[in-house]
């Protein structure tokens, strides 16, 4: 059985308004998707994705753009 309580706070977005806040194109969203960088949930034919997996996926972006620049270790 599903707890509902875990989903009662979580903010869904659709692929859309995940765009828009990356400033990347919908068919980018997509494909993070479908490589499984980014975690979505299949709603029929769309797709939305959870606020938090948006926040982790840019986090783990950001540390890993840190991590090559020059004179980083």
């Amino acid at each position: 059985m599903v707890d509902l309580k875990s989903f009662e706070d979580a903010h869904y977005l659709t692929v859309a308004e995940v765009a828009m806040a990356m400033r990347v194109s919908k068919m980018t969203v997509y494909r993070l998707i479908h490589e499984g960088e980014l975690a979505a949930v299949r709603f029929g034919r769309s797709y939305r994705v959870p606020a938090r997996a948006v926040n982790e996926y840019l986090i783990a972006e950001k540390h890993a753009a840190a991590t090559h620049l020059p004179g980083s270790s």
